[in-house]
């Protein structure tokens, strides 16, 4: 892809209004000093001090990231945070961020916030690590009333944008934003409004998905059609198209290391390949700066290969940046674009 036709597809960004709806989560990060710790008087055991705190949103809050940093417009998120100090803090990232809106958000008593806290160990000269994760989550259904007023919010919101992102994070069935009853008021969006872009991704359920376009990595495709592990690039190729045609909406795959398959419902289908590794890499934010990136290029009118080319090259972006959940912009995403 040429620089001028880079920038004549994101020129149209800011112009963008997109939605994001699922499972906001907090991504907290205590970054550790290995050189400050001590032994506890209490317990004789090490103490890890942490000597900053750094929040961000997660889960679907990560595609939100991306989709600021490529200077999308107007964001709506459509989700919810709960009344405790991690709703507080994932308030103020959400606000911090560039083109978001929160008037479609639900700031709830009834549910805990969804929070990754993520020890991080910064040690001089040396990549970070992450120690064991601490996860505040939901184990009980999503209140009936508050599916309800999210459904609202989404309907609510539909109309103003001109695509949305569907994230379903949580592993707990019904647990999260994207239960059965959002599932079916977003059918019925695509069915009363098909002209609307809706673009997604879940890690356990794509099976109970409406006809939506899908993006997956190639174990969740496996998954979804049951078939074994291990598919070859061609049975990848041929998979995504039989189901791009079968649903007739779009099908992404993700396939890490050998890069991002595409295929459309007329048959079309188009192979990525990663672009080279560069050094230390962390995965972690790849999947998600895919998603946002192939929603923002086919809302501006990219066609596949094009959200394809871009969609690579922000992952090849994000997973060069170590001890953080990251995101690629514009200026980035050129830059690998033209190999440096």
């Amino acid at each position: 892809m040429t620089a001028a036709r880079l920038r004549a597809i994101t020129s149209c960004y800011s112009s963008l209004r997109l939605g994001v709806v699922g499972d906001f989560c907090l991504d907290r990060y205590l970054e550790i000093d290995p050189a400050k710790e001590e032994i506890s008087i209490e317990t004789g055991l090490p103490v890890h001090n942490v000597t900053n705190v750094r929040a961000q949103p997660g889960a679907a809050g990560t595609i939100l990231n991306n989709l600021a940093a490529l200077g999308v417009g107007t964001i709506y998120p459509i989700g919810f945070a709960g009344h405790d100090g991690e709703g507080f803090e994932l308030m103020q990232a959400l606000e911090r961020r560039p083109g978001v809106h929160l008037s479609h958000f639900v700031h709830t008593a009834e549910r805990r916030t969804f929070t990754y806290c993520k020890p991080l160990v910064l040690a001089a000269n040396r990549p970070p690590v992450e120690l064991n994760r601490f996860d505040l989550k939901n184990w009980t259904p999503t209140p009936a009333l508050l599916q309800e007023l999210l459904i609202s919010q989404l309907l609510s919101a539909a109309k103003l944008v001109q695509a949305i992102v569907v994230l379903d994070q949580v592993e707990v069935p019904e647990t999260g934003v994207v239960t059965s009853k959002i599932l079916e008021a977003i059918n019925g969006l695509t069915k009363t409004n098909p002209e609307l872009l809706v673009l997604a991704d879940s890690r356990r359920k794509l099976q109970s998905f409406p006809l939506v376009n899908l993006k997956m990595n190639v174990a969740e495709l496996s998954a979804l059609l049951k078939a074994k592990a291990d598919l070859s690039l061609g049975e990848i190729k041929e998979a995504a198209a039989a189901l791009a045609k079968e649903n007739r909406r779009s099908v992404f795959v993700t396939l890490a290391e050998r890069g991002i398959v595409g295929a459309m419902p007329d048959g079309q289908v188009e192979h990525m390949p990663a672009l080279p590794v560069r050094g230390e890499i962390d995965i972690v934010g790849a999947g998600d700066a895919v998603t946002a990136n192939l929603a923002a290029a086919a809302a501006a009118g990219a066609s596949l290969r094009e959200s394809l080319e871009i969609a690579n090259a922000a992952a090849s972006v994000v997973i060069h940046k170590l001890g953080t959940t990251g995101t690629a912009n514009l200026e980035e995403i050129g830059q690998r674009l033209q190999g440096e």
